[in-house]
Formats: C-alpha cells, structure tokens, sequence
C-alpha cells in the first residue's frame, strides 16, 4: 500500500464504535436497569408481601434474614429460600 491509500485508523474503527454503542444503549444498559431494579426490590420485601420463585413457587413472606426469606406455602407448609431464587414480587403486603 502506498501512503496515499492508508487512511487515519481512528475513520476505519469509526463504524466499530458505533455498532458497540447502538449495541450498549439498545441491550446492556436496559438489562443493568432491570438488574438493579429487581435488587432494589428484593432488597426491601418485608412480612406478608407475595412473591414467586424462580421454580414457580407463590407464597408469602413470613420472615426475612440477611441471605434468604422464610415463605409460607400453605397452611402449615414454610420454606426458606435464597434471596437470588425470587423471580418477581407479585403483591405488597
């Protein structure tokens, strides 16, 4: 190649760049959004609001703990589960 014909680098990853932005603010920044708004959900489920599992569980929130949450099921029937394993908050209390 002679000099004439290389152009400024920067020109030539210029469509680069705008594909990872067009990419970041169409896909990356939303998901981040959802993220943290699922987190700051989780962060403040109190007694009685009504959740669902990732495994499809509904139940009621009977006790919370730094790491997991006691659910009522049923009558009688209360399990404990991670706080990651909270698919979405169905009802507040």
């Amino acid at each position: 190649m002679s000099p004439e014909q290389v152009g400024n680098p920067i020109i030539q990853f210029l469509p680069f760049i705008a594909i990872f932005l067009i990419f970041y603010f169409l896909v990356i920044k939303p998901e981040k959004n959802k993220q943290k708004q699922k987190k700051e959900e989780v962060a403040n489920l109190k007694k009685n609001d009504q959740i669902v599992t990732i495994g499809g569980i509904h139940g009621t929130v009977i006790n919370v703990k730094d790491d997991a949450f006691g659910v009522r099921v049923d009558d009688n029937v209360k399990v404990e589960i991670d706080k990651d394993a909270v698919a979405r908050v169905k009802q507040k209390g």
